[in-house]
Formats: structure tokens, sequence, C-alpha cells
């Protein structure tokens, strides 16, 4: 007779992840500063990645600048293309776009990594969404996608410069599933010197999108490029 113990299925390892090195990541804003960075990165560790913007004459120019087999498209062809769609559209045109984009991005992983910002005198400042969140309200507006997020904290000058080897810094990531999180934390892990840090469910994603405005603030203050590493991880 089996013991309980005996029973129990082993602990996953965390670190265990899925190999995604063959997945299509779209990259929708890939005509963006963070855009640009993340399509630069991914395609250069060797993911086969498709820029999008809402013209494609526009995303084709800019992936003929980014290289490494980048192509691009539209923002629907984009999306429809690809296996892992980053959304990196700017804050006030975060709804549109996706609203505009449900049936091309339904079934998909989605990885939301925008930050809804205010800017003043004083600088940086974060918003809140009705929904709570960016990633909350890419989640509202695509029911039948797997909605996740991450990516917030990276700067676009260290991913766009190509004397840069590695950007040393940790990525958190948040969602529903596992399965989805584990994925995203394998595509962040692609880009060498980063981690991705599996950070809770998407309740918890305003506070993650809020924390680059303390960031830019940091920067502007050490003339910087900060981003964060979690200890004893």
């Amino acid at each position: 007779m089996t013991t309980k113990a005996a029973e129990k299925a082993p602990k996953k390892d965390p670190w265990d992840l899925p190999d995604v090195s063959g997945l299509v990541v779209g990259v929708l804003g890939g005509t963006g500063d963070q855009g640009r960075g993340l399509a630069y990165r991914l395609a250069r560790a060797g993911q086969k990645v498709i820029i999008g913007s809402r013209a494609a004459e526009r995303a084709q120019a800019a992936a003929d600048e980014l290289g490494n087999g980048v192509e691009g498209a539209d923002n629907a062809e984009c999306a429809r293309r690809s296996d892992i769609v980053i959304v990196a559209v700017p804050w006030d045109g975060h709804a549109k776009t996706l609203q505009g984009l449900r049936e091309e991005l339904a079934g998909k992983l989605v990885i939301d990594c925008v930050n809804p910002l205010g800017f003043d005198k004083k600088g940086a400042y974060a918003l809140k969404p009705e929904e709570g969140s960016a990633a909350e309200q890419a989640a509202a507006l695509l029911p039948d996608s797997r909605v996740t997020a991450a990516f917030h904290h990276l700067s676009a000058v260290l991913l766009q410069n190509p004397e840069v080897e590695e950007i040393d810094t940790d990525v958190m990531v948040l969602g529903e599933s596992r399965a989805d999180t584990d994925q995203v934390q394998a595509l962040a892990a692609r880009i060498p010197g980063m981690r991705g840090i599996y950070a809770g469910r998407l309740r918890n994603a305003h506070q993650v999108e809020s924390l680059v405005a303390n960031l830019i603030s940091t920067n502007r203050r050490y003339k910087a490029h900060a981003g964060l590493r979690v200890t004893d991880v």
C-alpha cells in the first residue's frame, strides 16, 4: 500500500522552463523605442521576430534597420503570424489597438508591457486604469487570449545599444496560468543577462507597471539605466 507521501507528485522545479526558441514573436508597437529594443534583443538571440505597426511600410522600414531576420507587417498581420505577441504600444493607444485586434489575437499568448504613466513638472507618475492596470485592461478586451504582463522595467536605451552584450536585469512576469508565465519567463531568459521571475497574478500588475515611474526618477537623478534584480531567488 502506498503512503500519502509517495502518492504526492514531486514539486515542479521553478527553473524547469519550456523551450520557446522555435516560436514566432510579434511585437505590436515595434517601431517605438521599447518595442524596437525588445524586437532587436530577441532577434539577436535567435528568435523569429515580426514587428507590427499601423502602417506596414513603417514596420518594414524599422525591421530593415534592425536586421537579424526581423520582418515588418501591419498590426493585424503581425498578430496573425505570431505565436506570442508582445504589446508595446503607447498607453493612449492601448485600448483602441487591442479592440481592433481581438480576432487576430484569439488563442494567442499576449504579453502586455505597457506602463500607464503621466508626466508633469514633477516628473513621471503612475495612472490607474479603470480595470486596475494595463494588463487587466488587455485581459478584459481580449477574452479569448491568454494575457500576461512582463518586460516593464527595461531600458530602451540599453536594449537598442548593439555594444551592450548582456542586459543585467530581472523581468517580473505576471499571469493566471503557470504554463503561460513559464513561457514568458523562458522568453525573457533568451536574452543574455536576463531572467524572468514569476511575480503573481494579473491583479498585481498595477504596482509592477507603476514602479516604472520610480525607475524614471532614479535614472534622471543618477544618469543611469536602472533595472531590477530580485535577491535570494
